[in-house]
């Protein structure tokens, strides 16, 4: 369980299975061209933004792994977080990447994102 303080309120984090359901349904994917095969990839996506540095996709990551946790932090309270010039936000990066590394719902996710990423580095070189 990740935990972020947020105006003096600690809040939970659990990017378990529901969160990669929740984040997947974000974007969808033709199967091999099949014309009415999909498959949800959102997470992939959503962490390759995180990986990326954007920061909308960190609060949408951040707001689902908070849903159905007590208390639960609002999309505003992210906002203005993430805002917040004394929010070192490279840290919570970095902090949030750390734990989808290790959750073993989204860490094969993350290992196959930093593999194409050195593929595509040592392409350039």
């Amino acid at each position: 369980m990740f935990e972020l303080t947020i105006n003096g309120q600690a809040y939970q984090f659990h990017f378990g299975m529901g969160f990669l359901r929740e984040a997947n349904k974000t974007v969808s994917e033709k199967i091999n061209n099949a014309t009415d095969k999909k498959k949800d990839v959102g997470a992939t996506y959503m962490i390759a933004g995180i990986i990326d540095g954007d920061p909308e996709d960190l609060v949408n990551a951040l707001d689902l792994a908070n849903k159905g946790q007590t208390p639960r932090v609002t999309r505003a309270l992210l906002d203005s977080y993430v805002e917040d010039p004394d929010t070192d936000i490279d840290h919570l990066f970095g902090d949030v990447l750390d734990f989808l590394k290790i959750a073993n719902a989204t860490k094969k996710i993350v290992a196959r994102l930093e593999t194409r990423i050195e593929e595509e580095r040592a392409k350039q070189n």
